[in-house]
């Protein structure tokens, strides 16, 4: 009789609930498999034949930035300094911004945000760093401030899926949203704009756009 107690206690043990591990929506069915999309995204992204690839990259970059930027302002008057009081990306991950005297500032996400657009405008605006006329050529290091935007970039891409997707749903935009950064994402790594400490705060959506194949 007491070795039959024994296994019956063993047995509960084993069979006791788990807590259940949080998983965002955006992770979710049907919210990760929706896209508006279909195709591969590495045709596309491939530098055309005869392209400067520096054209190429301002090109797009220019494109992202403005797509990016509409995505944000849908959903601006839900980013505000009291529910986004810092630029988060989920639990445990928080940007800052770094100055001009190389200080990291924490930030309200929307000053954040603020900053980040006017930063990039400003760059695009500059006929030394994006040159739009055929005298003005691109700058050796163009390819680093490409690398400085996309990461930019990324970090509000991050913000809106973390914080910001019940709005994106409210919207039906999840397969906007979920086409765009597949987009974004294909491109970073055709022209090595992204490296892996930042990609890191969306791995989990990375690694469910390539089971999908959605990242070819």
């Amino acid at each position: 009789m007491s070795n039959f107690l024994n296994k019956l206690t063993i047995k509960n043990k084993v069979k006791r609930p788990t807590t259940p591990t949080y998983r965002p929506a955006f992770l979710s069915e049907p919210y990760v498999n929706t896209y508006i999309v279909k195709g591969n995204f590495k045709t596309v992204v491939a530098l055309p034949r005869g392209v400067d690839e520096n054209e190429w990259l301002a090109a797009n970059t220019c494109d992202f930035f403005n797509h990016l930027n509409l995505f944000y302002g849908a959903i601006a008057d839900y980013c505000t300094t009291r529910e986004c009081p810092s630029m988060s990306a989920g639990q445990g991950t928080e940007f800052t911004w770094t100055d001009a005297s190389k200080k990291s500032l924490k930030l309200a996400a929307p000053t954040y945000v603020d900053y980040v657009m006017s930063w990039v405008q400003n760059l695009i605006d500059s006929e030394d760093v994006f040159p739009t006329k055929t005298d003005h050529g691109f700058g050796q290091d163009f390819i680093l401030t490409v690398r400085a935007i996309f990461k930019q970039l990324h970090r509000i891409f991050a913000h809106l899926y973390y914080s910001h997707y019940e709005q994106i749903l409210g919207l039906h935009s999840e397969g906007h949203l979920n086409s765009l950064y597949a987009h974004f994402i294909v491109f970073s790594r055709e022209f090595d704009l992204l490296d892996k400490k930042e990609l890191s705060v969306m791995a989990d959506l990375v690694s469910e756009m390539e089971a999908a194949n959605r990242l070819r």
